[in-house]
């Protein structure tokens, strides 16, 4: 039983350290910090929705132009935001939109290039609910998970019963 334990640990373990080096070699190669993303709203509806995963290339800041779709982390939110460029502006910031809203956000008017992580090279639908679900369900009830868990495993599958 030890032995199935160990072994079961050192399958996670190394299927996260692959996935990590995964992330890493694919930065290197597309040339960016976030070469993985996923859509985490439906601002950019019909072209992408909530629960996509895109797939993100590192481009010079003359190589982005009006029409192209960025992710960007602005200061003020933290958090990747995935619009289309809209303008640029005279001193070489960017302007976004997302395709479904109406008028462009606060932060959206001045963006720097040193903000933008990659422009969108491919998208897998749906695919992006995995990492939305980790993030925003597992990690944040972890504990409950866990404690859960534990009884079930006392419960069901202790042989100490």
């Amino acid at each position: 039983m030890v032995s199935e334990n160990v072994s079961t640990i050192i399958y996670i373990v190394v299927g996260i350290v692959f996935a990590f080096g995964i992330n890493v070699g694919m930065g290197l190669v597309l040339g960016t910090s976030m070469p993985v993303v996923a859509v985490e709203s439906n601002s950019m509806v019909p072209t992408f929705a909530k629960g996509d995963m895109l797939i993100l290339q590192g481009a010079p800041q003359n190589g982005l132009k009006v029409g192209d779709i960025i992710v960007f982390i602005p200061k003020e939110k933290n958090m990747p935001i995935v619009h289309r460029i809209v303008e640029i502006n005279d001193d070489g910031t960017f302007q976004t939109k997302g395709d479904a809203n109406p008028k462009q956000l606060p932060f959206e008017t001045h963006i720097p290039y040193s903000e933008i992580r990659g422009r969108s090279i491919l998208m897998i639908p749906l695919l992006g609910w995995v990492k939305i679900a980790v993030t925003d369900y597992v990690l944040p009830n972890l504990l409950w998970i866990a404690a859960g868990g534990a009884v079930i495993y006392l419960l069901f599958f202790s042989k100490n019963r």
